[in-house]
C-alpha cells in the first residue's frame, strides 16, 4: 500500500468490491492540510474534489470556486476518471481556490 502523509482516516470512494484500488493524496495549502482519498481508477476526478473539499473545507459552498491541480496543472474535465486524467496510486493533487483571494 502506498503511505502518505495526510490526517485522519482516508476517504473511500466507489464500491468496496475487488477491483483495483488507488491512494491518492489531496492537499490545500490554504489550510496546510492533506486528505487520502482511496478511490478505484475509473472514479471521476469530481468525487475526489468534493470529498476532500467536504473534508477540508467544509464551509465552501460550491466546489467550482475551488481547482484541483496534478503536477501543476489544472484538471481541466473533472468527469475523467483518475486514470484518465492522468493520475496514477500515489499521486498528489493540489486543491485551490479558483481567483486569488485578498491578503487581510
Amino acid at each position: 500500500m502506498t503511505t502518505l502523509r495526510s490526517r485522519g482516516e482516508e476517504i473511500r470512494l466507489g464500491a468496496d468490491d475487488a477491483s483495483p484500488r488507488w491512494t491518492v493524496r489531496v492537499q490545500v495549502a490554504e489550510v496546510w492540510d492533506a486528505v487520502r482519498v482511496s478511490a478505484p481508477p475509473t472514479e471521476p476526478v469530481l468525487a475526489v474534489k468534493v470529498a476532500a473539499l467536504a473534508a477540508l473545507l467544509p464551509d465552501a459552498a460550491y466546489h467550482d470556486d475551488h481547482v484541483l491541480k496534478l503536477g501543476g496543472i489544472e484538471v481541466l474535465d473533472e468527469n475523467a476518471s483518475l486514470a484518465d486524467a492522468g493520475a496514477r496510486d500515489g499521486s498528489i493533487f493540489l486543491l485551490s481556490y479558483r481567483r486569488r483571494r485578498p491578503i487581510r
